[in-house]
């Protein structure tokens, strides 16, 4: 796996969770990936939830993986994310893994 995208939630939390995204995206470029990291997006033209999931579904779709922060089960983008990398037979990585170690995440 060389290419991953960071999935998580974002909606009503502050910063819309920026923070969580850009330090699992540091923690995995540091370990060799390249990262895809939707809060690095700029905002759509439109400015709406389905805009932001536009551009996220075409970094996902290439990507070899993702990457998933805590709480993205409670996030409907995020869950979406996670089932399109399963049906593409991309491999889903922990949070757990991002957070601890290599161990998993193999460059």
């Amino acid at each position: 796996m060389k290419r991953i995208y960071v999935a998580g939630p974002m909606t009503g939390l502050p910063d819309f969770n920026y923070p969580a995204f850009n330090a699992a995206s540091e923690r995995l470029r540091a370990l060799g990936f390249e990262v895809e990291n939707p809060a690095e997006n700029p905002e759509p033209h439109c400015g709406s939830w389905l805009g932001y999931m536009r551009m996220a579904i075409r970094q996902l779709s290439q990507c070899d993986g993702v990457a998933l922060l805590p709480g993205w089960q409670k996030s409907r983008g995020a869950r979406i994310e996670h089932q399109l990398a399963q049906q593409l037979g991309l491999t889903v990585v922990p949070e757990s893994t991002i957070l601890h170690g290599p161990e998993v995440c193999d460059a």
